[in-house]
């Protein structure tokens, strides 16, 4: 899931070059829609982190419920060691998810403060 993230990010990465690139130089002016092309860039931005958000926080959601299960079955056998291991490594993988939900946010408002 990181690696899809930090693809789906690129856009973020690259939104001083993207803005750079929209604004015409004068003798582009005429050839290009300024306005269109920002709104473009916009809705873009808008549809990456709309999609980046729900495909983090599907993850929470599935890591959870995944979690709650193994907090079940660990209750039921107190013992099994394999059961705690597997525990672990699922709320690890939840902390992760939900700091990448952290992350997210703060590659949005870097980006919005950029555009704005």
């Amino acid at each position: 899931i990181q690696e899809l993230l930090r693809v789906m990010r690129t856009i973020d990465d690259r939104i001083v070059h993207e803005l750079n690139t929209t604004i015409p130089t004068a003798s582009f002016v005429g050839k290009v829609d300024p306005g269109q092309t920002c709104k473009e860039l916009y809705q873009s931005l808008m549809d990456a982190h709309t999609s980046r958000e729900r495909i983090i926080k599907n993850c929470i959601s599935q890591t959870s419920a995944v979690v709650k299960t193994l907090k079940e079955e660990r209750e039921k056998a107190p013992e099994d060691a394999a059961l705690l291991k597997q525990l672990r490594k699922e709320q690890t993988k939840l902390k992760l998810m939900q700091s990448e939900l952290n992350v997210e946010e703060v590659v949005n408002d870097r980006s919005w403060k950029v555009l704005s």
